[in-house]
């Protein structure tokens, strides 16, 4: 396609289809023997330099024929209103519907409302169950009181990351755990694992549960009137177990993916489209929307939130990931000992974040390259910032070179468009 055509597309129509492609690249989840397969059409690929994207096509054309797509309870309501839906982790989710700007803008002034019923949750519970966390997670779970959360990490036995989630902890010896969705198989084996030892009390319920995430600035005074207790008293990063929308015992949240403030609602699945239904009726006067996939991707990637697949993985460690902040080394974790090490001698590389000085869209995997064109580096994250106008990213670079106000360089396909690595986020509230 001809750079005339693709600068006269629309430009919700342009991104909606960037980002896509970005998601369906990280999170399409396949059965181990089709994943052996894509690893050798990859190489295949690779040598004879054709686009990735065009072998994640086929995948994401075909798989829905190999694997059965999980949908959630409102898969129904999404497509009524005319949501573009996509595989994502299994699961035939919503990624857009009126367009990413008009959604993005939505979320950053006003309130909208994502359906992430994807995501994944675990109750852990018993008197081990404190002991089991607090060796599979790189945070200080002995610090978390009733009603708070906390983001960590599971940290693997080479120096990478299982997953990224958020712990509650729900009341004395009962914790719930927050995943994504295309490692809850993994996670759910990872952790296991490790409770042999233990024994502490595990559930799955990830598919008893939906999970509505209504972000914006105008949030708080959007849903007041759907619940007894006082919605701005609940602080970042902290919950109440409280009746919403007419149903009683709802996890209400104050954490969320977009950096624009708002809840996180838990609900049982049979409980969501009245909530769903409640919250579009509070929220009319509002001018809330549904808002897809693919704006929850642009609103985190301005707050620069880490996407696991994309900027963390099971081989990079928390200190290169900018994560040492939630890794605590006051306790024994799974590699502690080694990540402690890490730390003492310096990492090698470190994710950054970038601003594109020129016109242009840094995409995930395009190279990083210094002014001679020699490659140092590849980009996780990208896109164009729907608040800013200008192209940002995520990426690892040597050590050296890593310090804010360094230029770098991002390849895009023939194109070396200067960049300066600037300090997060990117979208400054």
């Amino acid at each position: 396609m001809g750079s005339k055509t693709r600068e006269n597309q629309p430009a919700n129509s342009q991104m909606d289809k960037n980002i896509h492609r970005s998601i369906c690249s990280v999170t399409v989840t396949l059965p181990y023997q089709l994943a052996k397969y894509k690893s050798k059409l990859t190489l295949i690929c690779a040598k004879q330099k054709v686009y990735r994207f065009f072998l994640l096509l086929i995948f994401n054309i075909f798989t829905p024929q190999f694997i059965q797509m999980k949908n959630t309870a409102l898969t129904k309501t999404h497509e009524a209103l005319g949501a573009k839906m996509v595989p994502f982790a299994g699961y035939n989710m919503p990624v857009s519907y009126e367009g990413v700007n008009i959604e993005h803008e939505t979320v950053r002034k006003g309130v909208g409302v994502f359906d992430v019923s994807h995501m994944g949750e675990f109750l852990v519970g018993g008197p081990k169950a404190l002991d089991l966390l607090q060796k599979v997670t790189s945070n200080d779970v002995s610090k978390l009181t009733i009603g708070k959360a906390q983001y960590s990490c599971l940290p693997n036995e080479t120096g990478g990351i299982v997953d990224d989630l958020i712990v509650y902890k729900i009341k004395e010896e009962q914790y719930l755990l927050v995943v994504n969705a295309s490692n809850i198989d993994k996670d759910w084996e990872h952790i296991s694992k490790y409770n042999e030892k233990f024994g502490a009390d595990m559930r799955n319920i990830s598919d008893g549960y939906s999970l509505l995430a209504i972000q914006g600035p105008k949030a708080v005074e959007a849903m007041q009137s759907l619940t007894s207790i006082d919605l701005s008293a609940i602080k970042f990063y902290s919950f109440e177990v409280a009746d919403f929308a007419g149903i009683e015992h709802v996890i209400i949240s104050a954490t969320g993916y977009t950096g624009s403030g708002g809840f996180e609602i838990y609900c049982k699945d049979e409980e969501v489209q009245q909530i769903w239904d409640k919250v579009f009726e509070a929220g009319a006067a509002y001018n809330i929307k549904p808002i897809g996939l693919a704006a929850r991707d642009t609103l985190r990637l301005e707050m620069g939130y880490c996407l696991y697949g994309n900027d963390i993985n099971d081989t990079t460690s928390p200190l290169e990931a900018g994560l040492g902040w939630i890794t605590k080394f006051t306790k024994d974790f799974v590699n502690s000992e080694a990540l402690a090490k890490q730390k003492e001698e310096g990492v090698a590389k470190k994710l950054v974040a970038f601003e594109l000085d020129e016109k242009g869209i840094p995409r995930h995997d395009y190279d990083i390259v210094d002014p001679l064109g020699n490659k140092i580096g590849v980009v996780t994250s990208g896109t164009m910032s729907p608040s800013l106008g200008k192209g940002i990213g995520l990426g690892y670079v040597p050590t050296a070179l890593s310090q804010i106000g360094n230029k770098i360089h991002i390849q895009i396909r023939k194109n070396t468009i200067p960049a300066t690595i600037i300090k997060l986020p990117f979208y400054k509230v």
